[in-house]
């Protein structure tokens, strides 16, 4: 069963994505909150578990972004949506950039938000078609941290932080031999062949943390 937590700050539209959700026989909600505060002070309490985050990015006090970059800071197994009325190349470049597993726009398909709760679980990046269109049409690709999957996004930022496999391993329940393996694929898709050359790599495109 998938988890599912949202993040928006209008009721009414909560309950349309908790009835959109539940009709999934392999989703249920587990959680609202109004604000991005109130959602990352009950992910710290840890009373509840959740999978997939669904986070609008305009709310009122703190922002979207700024959860998302302290959820997937401090909670990698996580995997946060976005599901906003925003649908620039820069915004979905910046809730990429930030951690974000996906980027689907309001104005989608209901079929979209649901596929795209299964994709980031899967460890795979989704972003809906009028998403990718924006991105296409200012003739902008995604650099090549941006095309690793969920999984080997969250190895990069661990491997960045100094963290060694054995760590990261733990941290991520997985074996060893797959955070390596993962740590492999991830130096051959960036194009570095080195630890040093991927901190290069992570100095020229803002991935490191002060």
């Amino acid at each position: 069963m998938i988890r599912v937590a949202l993040v928006d700050d209008h009721a009414v539209v909560r309950a349309g994505y908790r009835r959109l959700i539940e009709c999934e026989p392999d989703m249920r909600v587990v959680a609202e909150y109004a604000d991005a505060q109130a959602a990352y002070l009950a992910l710290q309490g840890g009373a509840t578990v959740v999978d997939v985050l669904v986070l609008d990015l305009s709310m009122p006090g703190r922002s979207g972004l700024d959860l998302l970059r302290r959820a997937t800071s401090h909670w990698p197994t996580l995997r946060v949506l976005v599901f906003t009325m925003h649908d620039s190349a820069a915004m979905v470049v910046r809730a990429l950039n930030a951690g974000a597993a996906g980027f689907v726009t309001k104005s989608s398909e209901p079929a979209v938000l649901v596929d795209a709760v299964r994709r980031v679980v899967a460890g795979e990046r989704a972003l809906s078609p009028d998403a990718r269109a924006a991105l296409a049409a200012q003739g902008d690709t995604l650099p090549p941290h941006l095309q690793l999957g969920a999984r080997e996004f969250d190895v990069l930022h661990l491997l960045l932080e100094g963290h060694p496999v054995e760590a990261i391993a733990r941290r991520l329940h997985l074996s060893p031999k797959t955070v390596a393996n993962h740590q492999t694929a991830i130096r051959h898709k960036l194009g570095v062949g080195s630890a040093i050359e991927l901190l290069r790599y992570a100095r020229q495109h803002g991935l490191l943390v002060d």
